[in-house]
């Protein structure tokens, strides 16, 4: 069976607080392809996230946007949606798409689509001081993401956001966004990921997530809380993250969908062309 209805707002948030509630992490899932998104299901993700993205790190590369975003992903829905059985899926949407200037039609697109909720991205956070600016002076500035996620929660529409530092989570958590993720940089680890040099580590990154949850909660105390990137690459990080912060889960992308698939691919075929042959003769060197 596959998923047969759209998730209201408050049947994920319920969801959620029931996590929360049990003392279990909340997990969003970066799913870029039918099989990954099934897998993220049969292992508990509270949601799915796709993101036109998520095609460059199925392709094998880093993290990396192809082509016009919404277009590629409202073309990636029928693929996630037909496999993935009771489990709500969120989009990420460009707010900047400066084919759509119209938010309420642009969000009116993905809801009609299916998708049970949306998050800002690719979005223009991690240049809020520099281009997100400059584009305000043509209408397609940073303001629109906040925007759209007000929009969104006026139609009662699930919504998440990706904050990369605390003056845009102080303005989306303004707008009322359900859900707050501290995001930690690009992540690092794997064949295609951020390279450790430069890079935070777990006690910068855990520094940077608390300032944003902090400035999340003052201004929206109901506001969910997790985070995302950086040297959150494993479970194991993940756990110091949450022995260091108040975050309530993580959502991961790369950490779900390139870096498992990476390993899980090489440890097969290095076991598969390591398993002996004991019936072949092999020819002794001359």
């Amino acid at each position: 069976m596959t998923l047969d209805h759209q998730f209201t707002r408050q049947e994920i948030l319920d969801r959620l607080h029931a996590s929360i509630r049990e003392g279990r992490p909340i997990i969003g899932a970066g799913c870029s392809a039918g099989i990954v998104a099934k897998a993220a299901e049969l292992g508990g993700a509270d949601f799915i996230v796709v993101y036109s993205t998520g095609r460059s790190r199925i392709m094998g590369l880093p993290t990396t946007q192809i082509g016009h975003s919404n277009t590629v992903t409202l073309e990636m829905f029928d693929e996630i949606e037909n496999v993935v059985n009771n489990t709500p899926i969120v989009v990420g949407i460009e707010a900047q798409d400066p084919t759509c200037l119209s938010l309420p039609r642009l969000i009116k697109r993905f809801r009609d689509k299916g998708f049970s909720g949306l998050i800002n991205f690719p979005g223009l956070g991690p240049q809020l001081e520099t281009r997100g600016t400059m584009r305000e002076d043509v209408g397609l500035g940073f303001s629109r993401e906040p925007e759209m996620i007000r929009l969104a929660r006026e139609q009662d529409w699930f919504t998440t956001a990706y904050a990369y530092n605390t003056e845009a989570a102080r303005r989306l958590a303004a707008a009322g966004v359900d859900v707050q993720i501290a995001h930690a940089g690009w992540t690092t680890g794997g064949l295609a990921g951020r390279s450790l040099e430069g890079a935070p580590s777990l006690d910068e990154a855990a520094e940077h997530v608390q300032k944003i949850i902090d400035v999340t909660k003052q201004e929206n105390p109901d506001c969910i809380c997790l985070a995302h990137g950086g040297p959150y690459d494993v479970p194991e990080n993940v756990e110091v993250l949450y022995r260091q912060t108040d975050a309530v889960g993580f959502v991961g992308a790369s950490s779900i969908e390139r870096i498992p698939i990476e390993r899980a691919v090489r440890d097969a075929v290095a076991a598969f062309k390591s398993a002996p042959m004991p019936r072949v003769k092999t020819a002794t060197p001359a």
